[in-house]
């Protein structure tokens, strides 16, 4: 039976050391959508919907060519927040919309997501998972060969909270470079930078004690604003970067209005 064992804990430990590719990407994010729609209720207002992917596009036009087909879709809720799924599904909420003062901010929000998925870090949390199950799976087999059934159901137990840390949040890193990322596309792209930690800001002081969703899911914003910051005014940026659309982005704010969305989201 150790024998056994042992065989089937190096064959996990071979599958951990995988890296996932781009097609192994891109089926985790057909699973990936079903539950995102599952899980939220989506706005469909097609004119919202076109805006917010004519931002994103002016973005990745400035990348060249990309592995993935990036897909930009509004969520119906009324919490500030954005995500990116795997292989360029990036998603942001009728509430970030809504509370953009213009459109250099919700831009420096979508070009931030777009890091995360330019930069791999779905495909890295998905790996880390992978690992940190195959390693529970592991632990636990083990733990069953040399204690039996109780210490096997003890490991089984404590290895699954940290795995639950890993697929919660992004590190410190993964932030930092989806903030450089997005501070380096953003001039590129024509909008201005500084949107970006002015929308973070902006949240953090009217948030007060209780930080914003969209920032509370990310470490250290304090840190991260100070270093964005610095970022930005190192870069020698080039004149009539928009701040402004011409009105476009209070248009869509009205339409999100007037057709219902930006509603708190009740679980189902």
């Amino acid at each position: 039976m150790k024998r056994r064992a042992a065989a089937l804990l190096a064959a996990l430990w071979v599958l951990g050391c995988g890296t996932l590719s781009i097609s192994e990407e891109q089926d985790l994010a057909e699973e990936f959508e079903r539950q995102v729609r599952r899980e939220y209720r989506f706005f469909g207002d097609a004119v919202t919907n076109q805006y917010v992917a004519r931002i994103g596009d002016d973005i990745l036009r400035q990348l060249g060519p990309q592995p993935f087909t990036y897909s930009f879709q509004v969520v119906d809720d009324a919490d500030i927040n954005a995500f990116a799924g795997p292989a360029g599904h990036i998603y942001v909420n009728t509430g970030t919309i809504l509370r953009a003062r213009n459109v250099a901010e919700l831009a420096g929000v979508i070009a931030h997501e777009i890091g995360h998925v330019a930069r791999r870090h779905i495909a890295q949390n998905y790996e880390k998972q992978r690992t940190a199950s195959i390693g529970r799976t592991a632990a636990v087999i083990g733990a069953g060969v040399l204690g039996g059934g109780a210490a096997a159901g003890a490991t089984n137990l404590l290895t699954g909270v940290g795995l639950a840390a890993v697929l919660n949040s992004f590190g410190r890193d993964a932030e930092r470079e989806a903030d450089d990322f997005a501070v380096q596309a953003l001039p590129a792209a024509g909008y201005d930078p500084r949107g970006l930690p002015s929308f973070f800001e902006t949240l953090i002081a009217e948030g007060g004690p209780r930080v914003p969703k969209f920032l509370s899911s990310h470490p250290a914003p304090a840190d991260r604003l100070q270093t964005t910051r610095a970022a930005i005014a190192a870069l020698d940026l080039p004149p009539n970067l928009r701040v402004e659309d011409g009105g476009r982005l209070e248009i869509i704010q009205q339409r999100i209005q007037l057709l219902g969305g930006g509603r708190k989201r009740t679980s189902r």
